[in-house]
């Protein structure tokens, strides 16, 4: 009974920082996601030239973004995928705006 305390106890501690570490990363990458929507949200809004943008989706996953929506140019999706890829830690960006006119 001793013995098998005593390797429970030399697991925890072998493995216990490794599932913390695994753990952290996970909850850091959905922040740093999140972070990256917000912030790319938050550029949009602030640029004139796109005008009200209340149809956009902004979506992040593992630092790859994607964009849907309805935009009225080609102009503005570009401007809008520009903006995207202009923020920290976005690593790709998917775009799936349609232009309507």
């Amino acid at each position: 009974m001793k013995k098998l305390g005593v390797l429970l106890l030399a697991m925890t501690l072998v493995f216990g920082p490794a599932m913390i570490s695994m753990a952290a990363q996970s909850t850091g990458g959905i922040m740093d996601d999140s972070a990256i929507t917000a912030h790319i949200k938050a550029k949009l809004a602030k640029d004139v030239r796109l005008g009200t943008l209340t149809g956009i989706e902004v979506n992040t996953t593992d630092g790859v973004v994607t964009l849907a929506g309805k935009v009225k140019s080609n102009d503005e999706k570009q401007a809008i995928e520009e903006i995207a890829r202009s923020v920290d830690g976005v690593k790709d960006v998917k775009d799936a705006l349609q232009v309507v006119s």
